[in-house]
């Protein structure tokens, strides 16, 4: 497909590596823009750019918040030597890091890595992960396609759709929005009025509601109070939303959960596979008592094979299926595993999820019908994968143009969405709230 609109000269490889992140990037936000043209019947009107799409995907990088830089990993996230090669851990958030050293019989980072340094990769992932903690072994491409993780992560289509009525689809990255174009001509934000549930945390979800509130929608995100997010995430991605917080598992909540289904047009799920389940939060029930429902869910590791109820996080599928492998480089310690120059599998999945929002919503205008979509991280990475190699030129793109917001964290700088309307670029409606501060009801 083309690539969203973009025009004009501009180098379009920009960032160092083997693989065309950058295509994968230019096509995930070209197929919401395209979603977006036929939803709004405006053919054209939505578009992006290389500059806009580099500096989105790198929106935590550029924020700062009264002048500091967000808190990026924390100290036991990363790459560690094991017995026999490297493995990769997440312990951003303390649940994590707790489950993390429980399960090495260690009190600190010094202790894991010791005993990190006496076990082979995949006993110490396999412990780990026994344990409820993230992490993964380093493995090559050839290794990861060889598992029966590897081999169902490759299934399907990017996004899976099913129907109300159980009929199925798919959709790839380069045809999201392949659908009778819509009717309906729409002026300011296209998606006001859409009411959209977000049960999403970390990136890739985040990323997609943001989105959606950048074009308007009610965007209302809920999150267990036991497991508060991570407060500079947060404010990266809930630009033009309202943020509550609410144990699910009461019965009070529940009912309002209930209520908020009742009035919404959008769920978007980003938990591990099931988890939500028992909320009546599975994709089919939610369809099966709200027939004009849109539902979108994304997770780590897709709905099939052994991995599939794990916690996952974009570092950690990067190390298992081979990007980490392909980006590793030598230094004065020998060789060691490399990362993506962005969480570009997030942020791609993010916008995927986006884009089938506005398919979904645009189908059913017309059908009269909801449906359901699904996303993974893994999914998204054989996407990367499968871009061909290009010749392209490389280059460096201009600074972005930063903007500044008040909010109740203070001053924010910050990049904009990476959509241009008629030419000009989108901006968010609203700071990010304060956490926690809406109640369980639409505005």
């Amino acid at each position: 497909m083309a690539e969203g609109g973009v025009g004009g000269s501009f180098p379009r490889r920009w960032w160092a590596g083997s693989l065309d992140v950058e295509g994968l990037a230019l096509q995930s936000v070209g197929a919401a823009a395209e979603a977006l043209n036929r939803y709004t019947g405006d053919a054209g009107r939505f578009s992006t750019s290389a500059a806009l799409t580099a500096a989105a995907f790198d929106s935590f990088g550029h924020l700062r918040i009264e002048g500091r830089q967000p808190q990026g990993f924390a100290p036991l996230s990363g790459f560690r030597r094991t017995a026999d090669g490297w493995i990769r851990l997440h312990a951003n958030y303390p649940h994590h890091e707790q489950r993390l050293l429980q399960a090495l019989g260690a009190s600190s980072a010094d202790d894991a890595d010791q005993a990190l340094r006496a076990m082979p990769s995949l006993q110490a992932e396999a412990a780990i992960q026994g344990n409820g903690g993230i992490a993964a072994a380093v493995r090559t491409r050839t290794e990861w396609l060889a598992t029966d993780m590897g081999r169902a992560a490759g299934q399907g289509p990017w996004a899976a759709v099913e129907f109300a009525d159980g009929a199925t689809a798919g959709l790839g990255l380069g045809d999201v929005a392949a659908t009778t174009p819509g009717r309906r001509h729409t002026v300011g934000r296209p998606l006001g009025g859409v009411r959209v549930l977000d049960l999403t945390r970390v990136i890739a979800g985040p990323v997609a509601t943001r989105l959606l509130a950048a074009l308007g929608a009610d965007v209302l995100r809920i999150d267990p109070p036991a497991f508060p997010e991570i407060a500079d995430q947060f404010v990266d991605t809930a630009f033009g939303k309202r943020s509550a917080e609410a144990d699910l598992g009461l019965p009070a909540n529940h009912h309002s959960l209930r209520q908020l289904l009742a009035g919404a047009d959008v769920v978007v799920t980003g938990y591990r596979h099931a988890a939500l389940d028992r909320f009546g939060l599975n994709p089919r029930e939610l369809l099966a008592a709200h027939p004009g429902l849109v539902v979108v869910t994304l997770n780590s590791w897709g709905t099939t094979g052994p991995w599939s109820g794990l916690r996952g996080f974009d570092s950690i599928v990067q190390a298992a299926c081979g990007i980490a492998r392909a980006y590793g480089r030598n230094d004065d310690d020998g060789w060691r595993p490399g990362a993506l120059p962005v969480q570009a599998l997030d942020h791609a999945t993010g916008y995927g999820v986006a884009a089938a929002v506005i398919h979904l919503l645009d189908s059913r205008r017309q059908a009269g019908a909801g449906a359901a979509a699904h996303l993974s991280l893994a999914r998204t990475a054989e996407e990367l994968f499968a871009l061909p190699d290009t010749e392209a030129v490389r280059g460096e793109l201009a600074a972005p143009e930063y903007r500044t917001m008040d909010s109740p964290y203070g001053v924010l700088r910050y990049v904009g969405p990476p959509l241009l309307s008629g030419g000009l670029p989108l901006d968010y409606p609203s700071p990010p709230p304060a956490y926690g501060s809406a109640t369980l009801t639409w505005a």
